[in-house]
């Protein structure tokens, strides 16, 4: 900030002596429009620097801009829930065969929402600085839809820190599970709307 304000002093500096000639002919010194230019951008920009200095910080990143794990050492034990969902969109001829149990992989839902189970467990060791954390329950349930598959996903844990990655990583890995065993007869399917849906702490 220090920086910014130096420059604009010097510009600032600079347009006032460019006009030697209006000084002295006016000992008054009186602002010239120039002058209330520079000022109204300074002040402009004075208050960009000042909502930036206010918005929230990433807490992933210390002082020098790399990654850091944060420290929730500090903060109480709690149950923390969160839900997640997604969607995949899949032709009509894959859902009736998935509906129908013959896709030849075998029971696409069942495993899918095994798979998402899994993912929830090894979060920690998908995502560099998501914590290790000890989940007590999870829970995946993928359904038929008319255009594609929805799955949606409930993880809780007593900790120190929310379960929202575990959830959006149950659903995604879900998702991806129904894509890989469903991609030698459906060629379009298209993943999306993959959101958080709710986070508390009790």
């Amino acid at each position: 900030m220090l920086s910014i304000l130096s420059v604009f002093a010097s510009l600032r500096e600079k347009q006032f002596h460019a006009e030697p000639q209006s000084r002295k002919e006016n000992n008054n010194l009186t602002l010239r429009p120039s002058h209330l230019k520079i000022e109204t951008i300074t002040l402009k920009i004075l208050i960009l620097i000042n909502k930036f200095d206010s918005m929230p910080k990433l807490s992933h990143t210390d002082s020098s801009g790399k990654a850091n794990m944060v420290d929730v050492g500090h903060k109480p034990q709690q149950t923390r829930i969160a839900k997640a969902s997604g969607r995949i969109l899949l032709q009509k001829e894959t859902l009736k065969l998935i509906k129908e149990n013959e896709i030849k992989k075998g029971d696409v839902l069942t495993l899918a929402e095994v798979a998402g189970i899994q993912a929830a467990k090894q979060n920690s060791q998908l995502i560099p600085l998501c914590h290790p954390l000890l989940l007590t329950k999870v829970e995946v349930k993928c359904s038929l839809e008319k255009d594609g598959v929805l799955a949606e996903s409930l993880v809780k844990c007593i900790g120190q820190t929310g379960v929202e990655m575990e959830a959006l990583t149950a659903v995604s890995v879900a998702l991806l599970t129904v894509y890989d065993m469903c991609k030698a007869v459906d060629k379009v399917m298209v993943i999306s709307d993959v959101r958080l849906i709710s986070k508390e702490k009790v």
